[in-house]
């Protein structure tokens, strides 16, 4: 099957796991940059992979249309959107230099569910409805999970005013490009209510080592670990010449940023002795090329800085002691902290009834029952959150995530796709 057959009608109906395999190739031909694919928000990447999805949704009968924040959304013939539906949902966008599997896995197998459904004639027990969200990555803007915040009025005009890292432009002037109704959003409306969704399941790669360290091939989500973060802070000291001020008159924003992270890094380590649930990432960090040089001390660095856990208390707790630890590293190394806002995605449990479901299914299909946490972010945090039941289903991936070397078998692949159809036909 070429390319072009998977956008075209076909005349035979060619196996679910080879259109699978197509689509992913199509894909990453589409938005391949130098290193791996590149589908950035609101822009050429993402819209790549919006396109094709529809294409071959409509080429196998399948409906699309767009909702009100561009979202793609895609139906069976005869569904007029108005009852509450299972939502099959996954992102279309990736990081910039990415894998090809993430996001992109979960829309895949929502759109082969919707098309076996249709092939074997099949009336589920509520309306199947596949969303390819725009934006999940924060990546670009600094924030993640756009398009789903948009939707339950969300995004606020910080939000908006971000600039992508990209293209340059704010994200208020990526989503009117976007043909996106931005006063809406600048207004906070819910532009879509939780009671139209019976429930929200995503499959997604697993984005860590544990399912290839333990030999699984799906398995099931617990709970995401929330975030607290900010986009840019900058460390202020005073510049100076290398070697003619001494250490005990310098104010070196390096040595007091590197010595800020090494404090944190030991507080983690005595915390997960404790056995709490924490990641601590600093994944931004540099001084400005313009002025900085090997003989000049560093008056300015600027850094990013994230917290990670399934516990609110813990982000909070341990925010309350970065901000600490920043205070006594500006009173020793005579330096000051600015900040910018705070960004917050709060942790999220996925809902028992559907993981006990899901764990049914496995059961049936004789795949192991696993139950997992995940520690990275999703979309289905923020559905959840709004008090949408969701799910998760995990397939295994090698090398990790967030990279060009994401390695998902298409046999794994097809086992979590049978997971999700086993629910699409069962019911929540």
């Amino acid at each position: 099957m070429t390319a072009v057959a998977i956008v075209q009608p076909a005349t035979e109906q060619p196996p679910l796991k080879d259109i699978a395999t197509e689509l992913f190739a199509e894909l990453r031909r589409r938005t391949a940059d130098e290193v791996g694919v590149t589908r950035e928000c609101y822009a050429q990447g993402e819209n790549h992979a919006l396109d094709l999805y529809g294409e071959v949704a409509r080429a196998n009968g399948l409906h699309s249309r767009f909702d009100a924040v561009a979202n793609l959304v895609l139906s069976m013939p005869g569904d007029d959107g108005s009852a509450p539906a299972l939502a099959l949902v996954s992102h279309a966008d990736s990081v910039p230099q990415g894998g090809n599997y993430d996001g992109s896995a979960g829309v895949i197998a929502g759109l082969l569910c919707l098309i076996r459904l249709k092939r074997e004639n099949r009336e589920p027990p509520c309306p199947v409805r596949v969303m390819a969200l725009r934006g999940e990555e924060s990546a670009f803007y600094g924030r993640a999970n756009i398009g789903a915040r948009a939707l339950f009025g969300r995004l606020d005009a910080n939000d908006l005013a971000a600039q992508s890292r990209g293209s340059g432009r704010t994200l208020r002037e990526a989503m009117i490009a976007t043909g996106i109704d931005v006063a809406r959003v600048e207004r906070q409306e819910r532009l879509v209510s939780p009671d139209q969704f019976l429930a929200y399941l995503e499959l997604h790669i697993e984005q860590g080592p544990v399912m290839i360290a333990r030999k699984l091939p799906t398995a099931i989500v617990t709970g995401i670990r929330g975030n607290l973060r900010h986009r840019r802070i900058v460390c202020r000291g005073e510049a100076g010449h290398s070697g003619a001020v001494p250490r005990w008159l310098r104010r070196d924003a390096v040595m007091a940023v590197a010595d800020l992270l090494m404090r944190l890094d030991e507080h983690w380590n005595t915390l997960l002795e404790r056995g709490l649930d924490l990641v601590v990432t600093a994944g931004m960090i540099g001084t400005d090329p313009t002025d900085h040089a090997i003989s000049r001390i560093p008056g300015e660095v600027h850094f990013s800085f994230e917290l990670r856990s399934q516990s609110r208390d813990t982000l909070e707790s341990v925010y309350e002691l970065f901000r600490s630890e920043c205070r006594a590293v500006s009173d020793l190394r005579h330096v000051g902290f600015v900040f910018d806002d705070r960004v917050y995605t709060a942790p999220a449990r996925m809902d028992e009834n559907i993981v006990r479901k899901l764990v049914g299914a496995c059961e049936k299909l004789g795949l192991p029952p696993e139950l997992l946490a995940s520690g990275a972010g999703h979309d289905a945090a923020i559905f959840a959150n709004e008090g949408v039941a969701s799910g998760m289903i995990f397939v295994r991936n090698a090398n990790g995530s967030h990279n060009p070397r994401e390695a998902m078998d298409i046999d794994d692949f097809m086992k979590g796709v049978d997971i999700m159809f086993a629910i699409a036909v069962g019911g929540i």
